[in-house]
């Protein structure tokens, strides 16, 4: 175990949205800005923007990480920008009223096959499934997460369907 993987998540926590050097096995250099760090494995989630393209992101695999260096402090513009590129596409294209329409549609037909249902976070934009799985907007297979993967794979695939019934 090298002294990156020792790290705790709170101290890797720190590199996030910092534009950084890491030095790798083999005298390696990489240089991004840190998107996350993987709790478990140490891996390194940097996102670089080469000039007149959209971005993009490498893995730096904890193990292989020798030493990591802050170049240089993100700033709000970085922050967001980083951050639109974890989120999905689609989300960007609805309009409020339409998030909130596919929402209560979701939750209607949810609650009409007998599948507890209810509305957690602060504006109530998360759908908790039974307590076990939540979907975040815009409400669609990929925005479902669960710790329980065979839950997780059938609400995916009854929500594929009421989707394409939707269509």
């Amino acid at each position: 175990m090298n002294d990156w993987q020792r790290k705790s998540p709170l101290d890797w926590e720190t590199y996030v949205n910092k534009l950084v050097k890491v030095v790798a096995v083999e005298k390696h250099e990489y240089e991004g800005w840190v998107l996350t760090v993987d709790p478990v494995s140490a891996t390194i989630v940097l996102a670089t923007f080469p000039e007149n393209e959209k971005g993009s992101i490498s893995f730096i695999m904890g193990h292989a990480v020798q030493e990591v260096e802050i170049l240089q402090e993100g700033d709000s513009d970085m922050e967001q920008r980083l951050a639109r590129i974890l989120a999905p596409e689609e989300s960007q294209a609805y309009s409020a009223e339409e998030l909130e329409r596919r929402k209560n549609a979701l939750k209607t037909w949810l609650e009409g096959n007998h599948i507890p249902v209810g509305e957690q976070g602060e504006l109530g934009r998360t759908l908790s499934v039974a307590g076990v799985l939540s979907i975040e907007p815009p409400y669609g297979p990929e925005q479902c997460s669960s710790t329980n993967e065979i839950i997780l794979a059938r609400v995916q695939g009854l929500l594929q369907g009421f989707l394409q019934q939707q269509h």
